[in-house]
């Protein structure tokens, strides 16, 4: 299992309505997740916006794959674009690029 973190940037202006949504994730977007190999699944934010995003699977790039082919995907990520500053490409999974790990005490 690979540990994955990534940071995007949420609009400072939006942090109350991004918090709000994912307190009431999807059950279907939560079951997509599961389904396309995505555990131990945390997000961190930062007040001032960012975004600190880490996930466990096996394959990074083929579990953010899947889920980009799942069919809730777009309706979800088409909600939640406008709360991202900065994002490299039209979703925010689009811009998930992830951090070198550099140490880990297992």
């Amino acid at each position: 299992m690979r540990r994955v973190c990534f940071l995007l940037q949420v609009r400072p202006d939006r942090l109350d309505e991004y918090r709000a949504r994912h307190a009431a994730v999807w059950p279907e977007m939560l079951d997509a997740l599961r389904q396309t190999g995505w555990t131990n699944y945390s997000l961190f934010l930062r007040p001032d916006g960012l975004l600190i995003g880490y996930v466990e699977v096996a394959d990074f790039q083929a579990s953010l794959r899947a889920m980009q082919d799942h069919p809730v995907n777009a309706r979800w990520q088409a909600q939640m674009s406008p709360f991202f500053e900065r994002l490299s490409g039209s979703a925010a999974d689009d811009s998930m690029q992830p951090l070198e790990e550099v140490f880990h005490l297992a």
